[in-house]
C-alpha cells in the first residue's frame, strides 16, 4: 500500500463525511448535550453542597460530577460513527465507494482512520469545554483546577475513553451493517444492561469489563473501591475491546459481498 493511495483513501473518506450533514450535526450535538449538562450539575451541586450528609461531602468528586454529561453526550459520538459505517450500505452507495478504492482493507482502514481522527478532535473539544463549564458552575469553593491532582488524567482519558467508545462502534457497525440493529445494541448496553449489571453483587465484578464501564472509570478522580481496574487499566480493557471490534469488522468487509 502506498502513501499516495492511503492519503487519497482518506481524502475520500473526509469528503464524504462533509456531504453528510447528520454526521456534522451528531458532533455538535455531543457538546451542546456535555456542556448543559455539567452546567446543570454544576449549578445544582453549588447550592446543594452545604445540604449533603458528611458522608456525601466526603465522597464528593467535582471532576466525576462534572463529567456527568460525557456518559450522555458520548451515545451522539457513538451515532456518528455507526452511521459513518452504514449509511453507504443502507443507501447503497458501498458499490460505488469500493469501486472507487477496490483494495477493501485500504477503505477500511481509511474509513476506520478518519473517523476516530474525527472523533479524537471532537471529543478534545468536548471535554475541555465541558470541564472548564463545570468547574466554573461549580464554583471556585468546592471545585478543581487543571493542575490538581488527578484533573488532567481525568482530562486526557476522558478523550481517550471518548474516541474508543466511536471506534469500537464503527467495527461493529461494519459487521451488522444496520445502522438500526447496531444502536439497538449499543444504546441499551451502554444506558440500561451495564448499569444494571454493575449493580447486581454475583455479576458486579464481570460486568465492570464491559466496554463502557470499563473505560467510564477513568471520568472520576478516584476509582470505586469495589472495582478491580483503575482508570488506565479501564482504558487498556476498552482498548481490547476495542481492536477485537475493529479487526472484527476487517473480516466481515474482506469475507462479504457489498
Amino acid at each position: 500500500m502506498s502513501t499516495a493511495s492511503a492519503r487519497a483513501a482518506v481524502a475520500f473518506e473526509w469528503t464524504k463525511v462533509r456531504t453528510l450533514r447528520q454526521l456534522v450535526w451528531s458532533w455538535v450535538l455531543c457538546l451542546l448535550l456535555s456542556v448543559a449538562i455539567a452546567l446543570l450539575f454544576g449549578v445544582f451541586l453549588r447550592g446543594a453542597y452545604d445540604d449533603m450528609s458528611a458522608e456525601g461531602k466526603a465522597s464528593f468528586d467535582p471532576i466525576g460530577s462534572g463529567f456527568n454529561g460525557l456518559r450522555l453526550s458520548m451515545i451522539a459520538l457513538v451515532v456518528f460513527g455507526v452511521l459513518m459505517v452504514s449509511t453507504e450500505y443502507t443507501t447503497g452507495t458501498i458499490r460505488a465507494s469500493l469501486a472507487a478504492v477496490p483494495r477493501r482493507g485500504l477503505f477500511y482502514a481509511a474509513k476506520v482512520l478518519t473517523g476516530t481522527a474525527l472523533a479524537l478532535g471532537v471529543s478534545v473539544v468536548v471535554v475541555v469545554v465541558t470541564f472548564f463549564t463545570a468547574q466554573a458552575a461549580i464554583g471556585s469553593r468546592l471545585n478543581v483546577s487543571v493542575t490538581d491532582d488527578g484533573a488532567l488524567r481525568a482530562i486526557v482519558g476522558s478523550v481517550i475513553y471518548m474516541t474508543l467508545l466511536c471506534a469500537f462502534s464503527m467495527g461493529l457497525a461494519t459487521v451488522l451493517r444496520s445502522p438500526s440493529l447496531t444502536l439497538g445494541i449499543l444504546v441499551p448496553l451502554f444506558f440500561i444492561v451495564s448499569e444494571i449489571l454493575n449493580n447486581l453483587p454475583k455479576v458486579k465484578t464481570v460486568a465492570q469489563f464491559l466496554p463502557d464501564a470499563a473505560g467510564g472509570i477513568v471520568l472520576r478522580t478516584t476509582p470505586p473501591d469495589d472495582t478491580v481496574l483503575g482508570p488506565w487499566s479501564g482504558l487498556l480493557v476498552l482498548l481490547a475491546w476495542t481492536v477485537l471490534s475493529v479487526l472484527a469488522g476487517l473480516v466481515a468487509i474482506r469475507r462479504r459481498d457489498a
